[in-house]
Order: structure tokens, then C-alpha cells, then sequence
């Protein structure tokens, strides 16, 4: 059950935070400074590519490299199909993973590697492999790691991962916030020279103030009522979160989200699109997990009995493509259902800093349901 007097308490938050989940949400502006800046020093800027590549690979273990191929994919449109080259292996530990490139790939072909690690030998393996088949190899990974020797060696262009101190007091978390931005931001500098998307340098210092900016607003300072962090937190309690989507950025924030509630607070999640995500999710609303699917609940013992799970539909908002909006036909099936409804929409801006947002918004809310639902 959620600790909502936690919510409220700076001190108990940093007490609880084992993992600085917190600290690296809240500086997640800094990491994308830092890492823009590791970008500009390895040469990505200087950068004079002939052309787009047929086709973007990118390869890394777990959700990050998977919401890092969500994002790219999404904001590079149909200009060259973005695929994340997903690993096999008896078990998810570095040494047991191993990627293999498809039999097209060749020299018009771009692979990146994101991985907050470097130690896999698969990784390696991997981009001697797109050597030899003569691709182009650009990797972010931590300094010093056999992976930055292999790239290196390979003829490819290696970013060091923005790190802090912090990340290696424990296991970094594959949805910690400081893990996405760090690998994401010199990939998007990156794909801004080949022309792939647009994200030049002042676009992403806007993103990084953007990213500040929720941070005043969402941080552990500032009180559940004003702070729509937590208070998504607290609603999403003892929630089954359905989270819809409208708008071509809100799309990966939404399944960030989901995935972020399941690794840190093991809150499972459903996500899907508007408008489809009306018949998707319309018999999910109609069954047992709708608000007024257990009129016995009212009669609940607060105390001693724990509450039933009913769903809670998460609205997450950008703009919609032609100003067509599902969102009213959203709001009417919910309450229709009995199901309440939580709303997120960002403030006017570009497309990265509006998917910033959503991204830093609901970040913020995983990591309090987290630790206010954490067993002590």
C-alpha cells in the first residue's frame, strides 16, 4: 500500500531512495548537457555524412535500449526504418547476451550501440561483425570498457556515457532517467548530422531546460497538491494504470512509462494509442477491474483489508496530428465505466521538448509510487 505521508516528506524520500532514483530524475536536464557535450568533444558535430543510411540498427540490453529504438524510430518518421536488434541468450547477464546483424545489412547501413554497461562480449562481437560487413558503428557506453576498445579498433566513432558518481554506488536501474538521457542525447545529435531527425545543438539545451523546469515543479520540495508527479503517484495506488496515448510523441513517453511502473514499483501497466485503444481496451474497462465492478468494496475494512485493483485510465497528451482529437471519447468510456481518469499534457514547445516533458513528468511519478509502495 502506498506510504502517502512519504509523498510529502523530502527527508524520508531521500531516505528511501537506495537507488538515487530521484537525484537522477531531477538532474536529468545536467545529463543532457553533459552528454551533448561528450557528443560535441568526440566530433559528431564535425560529422559530414553523404547521405541517409538505408537503415538504422540499434543494439543494447534491456529497456533502455529499447525505449532509446522506440524514440529514434519515432521521431525519425519514415526517412530510414530505425530497428533495435533484439539479443538472445540463457539469461539477461552481460556475458550470456548475444546480437547478430541481419543478412542485408551492408556499407549503407548505420548500427548503434547504447548500453550503460560495456562489458558485453556480444557487443563486441557485434560490431566487429558490421565491420567486416563494412557498416558504420557509433556506440555509447561508459569510458574504459572493452566495448569503447572494440569500436575503437573497429574504425567507429565511440561517445563516452555521461556518468555521475552516484550511478555506480548500485546497480543502475535499465528506466533510471540518467541511463535514457545519457544514451539518447548523442544518438539524436548524431541522426540531427545524417539528417535523419532534427535535433541541433540549441534544440537540445532546450530540452535540457525543459527538463529542469519539471524538475522545479515535480521535485520531492514540492507538496503532492501542487506537484503533478505525486500526485499522479498517489492516484495510480492500488491502480491498474491504463495508459492512452494521443500524439506521435506521446506514444514511446506512454510506453516508457509503463515499463518504468513495472521495473521500479512493479506496478503492471497496459498501454495503447488513441483512438484504438478505445476498442482495445473497452471490454478491459466493462470487466472486473472497473470501478463499480465490486460494490462490496465500499464496505471494506481500510485497516485490515487490502483494496481491490480497478482501473485507472492515464491520459497522456501531445498534439494531435490535424487537431483531430479521440480525447473527449476517451473521457466519455472511462466515466461510463466508472473509471476515473488522469490527465498529462505538456506546455507549447517543440517536438522534443514536449516529449521531454511527458517523458520527466511521468518519470518522476514511477519513481515516487516506487518508493512510497516500497515494503519497510
Amino acid at each position: 500500500m502506498l506510504d502517502e505521508s512519504l509523498l510529502d516528506s523530502p527527508e524520508g524520500l531521500a531516505e528511501a531512495d537506495h537507488r538515487a532514483l530521484l537525484r537522477g530524475t531531477a538532474e536529468a536536464g545536467a545529463r543532457v548537457r553533459t552528454a551533448a557535450r561528450h557528443a560535441a568533444e568526440a566530433g559528431v558535430g564535425d560529422l559530414k555524412p553523404d547521405g541517409r543510411p538505408r537503415a538504422v540498427l540499434i543494439a543494447g540490453p534491456g529497456a533502455a535500449a529499447t525505449q532509446t529504438a522506440d524514440l529514434l524510430g519515432t521521431l525519425a518518421g519514415a526517412g530510414s526504418p530505425v530497428t533495435r536488434l533484439a539479443p538472445t541468450g540463457v539469461a539477461p547477464a552481460a556475458g550470456a547476451l548475444r546480437w547478430e546483424l541481419p543478412g542485408w545489412t551492408g556499407s549503407v547501413d548505420l548500427l548503434l550501440i547504447a548500453t550503460p554497461d560495456g562489458t558485453e562480449p556480444g557487443l563486441s562481437l557485434l560490431t566487429e561483425q558490421a565491420y567486416h560487413r563494412g557498416l558504420t558503428v557509433v556506440a555509447v557506453a561508459p569510458a574504459g570498457t572493452p566495448l569503447a576498445e572494440s569500436v575503437s579498433g573497429s574504425r567507429g566513432l565511440f561517445v563516452p556515457m555521461a556518468t555521475a558518481p552516484y550511478d555506480h554506488d548500485e546497480p543502475l536501474a535499465a528506466s533510471a532517467p540518467g541511463v535514457l538521457w545519457a544514451l539518447l542525447t548523442p544518438l539524436l545529435a548524431l541522426l540531427d548530422r545524417t539528417g535523419l531527425l532534427t535535433a541541433p545543438p540549441d534544440a537540445l539545451e532546450k530540452v535540457a531546460d525543459r527538463l529542469d523546469a519539471v524538475a522545479e515543479r515535480c521535485g520531492p520540495a514540492v507538496a503532492t497538491y501542487s506537484n503533478a508527479a505525486k500526485t499522479l503517484a498517489a492516484e495510480l495506488a492500488d491502480a491498474l494504470p491504463v495508459v492512452w496515448t494521443e500524439g506521435v510523441s506521446a506514444g514511446p513517453a506512454g510506453r516508457r512509462f509503463a515499463a518504468a511502473l513495472a521495473e521500479l514499483s512493479g506496478t503492471p501497466a497496459v498501454v495503447a494509442e488513441l483512438p484504438e485503444a478505445l476498442a482495445a481496451h473497452s471490454a478491459l474497462l466493462a470487466g472486473p477491474l472497473a470501478a463499480r465492478a465490486d460494490p462490496d468494496d465500499f464496505f471494506r475494512d481500510r485497516v485490515e483489508e487490502a483494496p481491490a485493483l480497478h482501473a485507472r485510465v492515464v491520459l497522456l497528451r501531445d498534439r494531435p496530428l490535424g487537431g483531430l482529437t479521440a480525447a473527449p471519447a476517451a473521457r466519455e468510456l472511462a466515466l461510463t465505466h466508472d473509471t476515473p481518469v488522469s490527465e498529462l499534457e505538456p506546455e507549447e514547445g517543440g517536438e522534443l521538448e514536449t516529449l521531454a516533458e511527458l517523458i520527466a513528468v511521468t518519470d518522476f511519478a514511477a519513481v515516487y509510487l516506487a518508493l512510497a509502495s516500497a515494503p519497510r
